[in-house]
Order: C-alpha cells, then sequence, then structure tokens
C-alpha cells in the first residue's frame, strides 16, 4: 500500500469516518477504544482522530476551562485526563457545538497523542504532531512533511 499524502488532503479540511480501532492510553489505563471514530484531514496536516463518547472512559474526563476556536469546525472546549493522582492538563478537546459541515463530530473527543502514554491506530503507536498545537496522529503510511515541523511555521 503506498502513503497517503497530507499534501493531497484539501482545504478546508474534510471529515470521513473510519474503522480502524483507536486506542488512547494513559497511566496504564485505556481511556478510549473505538472502530467508530472520525478523522479529520487537512492539507499538511496527519489526521485528527475524533472518538465517540459512548467509547471513551468520560468518568477519567475533568472538564477544563480552556477553549479555542478553529475557522472550520467552532469553538473547542478542553478537557484534562485523570487516572488516580496521575492527570494531563488539557489534552483532549471536543466540539459541544461544531459548524454545520462538522456536525458529525459533535461531543467526540481528540486526544494529543503527546502527552499519553500511547495512542494507537490498528495497533500501530502513533507518533505525535510537532509542535504544541496540532492534534495529529503519524502513522507510517502517511507522507509529509507535516506542519507543526521546524520551519513550518509560516504554511
Amino acid at each position: 500500500m503506498s502513503p497517503e499524502s497530507v499534501w493531497d488532503y484539501p482545504r478546508p479540511p474534510r471529515l470521513e469516518a473510519t474503522s480502524k480501532r483507536l486506542r488512547v492510553i494513559f497511566a496504564g489505563v485505556t481511556v478510549a477504544d473505538t472502530t467508530r471514530g472520525l478523522r479529520v484531514l487537512e492539507t499538511s496536516h496527519p489526521p485528527t482522530y475524533y472518538i465517540p463518547p459512548d467509547d471513551v472512559e468520560e468518568n477519567l474526563l475533568v472538564p477544563s476551562p480552556r477553549t479555542s476556536l478553529c475557522e472550520w469546525k467552532g469553538q473547542a472546549r478542553y478537557w484534562t485526563v485523570r487516572v488516580g493522582e496521575k492527570e494531563a492538563r488539557d489534552v483532549a478537546w471536543s466540539y459541544p457545538n461544531p459548524n454545520p459541515d462538522f456536525r458529525e463530530i459533535q461531543d467526540h473527543l481528540a486526544f494529543y497523542p503527546g502527552p499519553m502514554d500511547a495512542c494507537f491506530v490498528d495497533g500501530e503507536e502513533v507518533r505525535a504532531q510537532a509542535g504544541g498545537f496540532y492534534g495529529g496522529w503519524v502513522t507510517r503510511d502517511l507522507e509529509g512533511p507535516f506542519k507543526g515541523e521546524p520551519g513550518t511555521l509560516g504554511w
């Protein structure tokens, strides 16, 4: 199978369903596990995966006061993941009222992979998209360069 180039992804971004198994592990505990995910594809970015709330251990999420605004998806709210005494602040986000083109991701959760123990796509441990802002999941089947890497600030 040939690599998927992030330079073939559209702008504005596209939302699509994926049946690949997505897992998020933190402090040795499975926080999310689904085969009903959605992914956002945008030029120069590895996919950002959104997991249905029914497939997330929501008892491990603590609401955060942080918000952000995406020109495509709308206003996001953030979540802290807490397992026992261990926590990772503002590492998940969701869109309670997304813009119409992204209504399918309403209340689905995305996770920054870097602060987690591990995130997986079909059993492959992902690498975090470079930089502190983006939440893409880099897998072997992707071809970059990816926004967020050194020298890409002006893209």
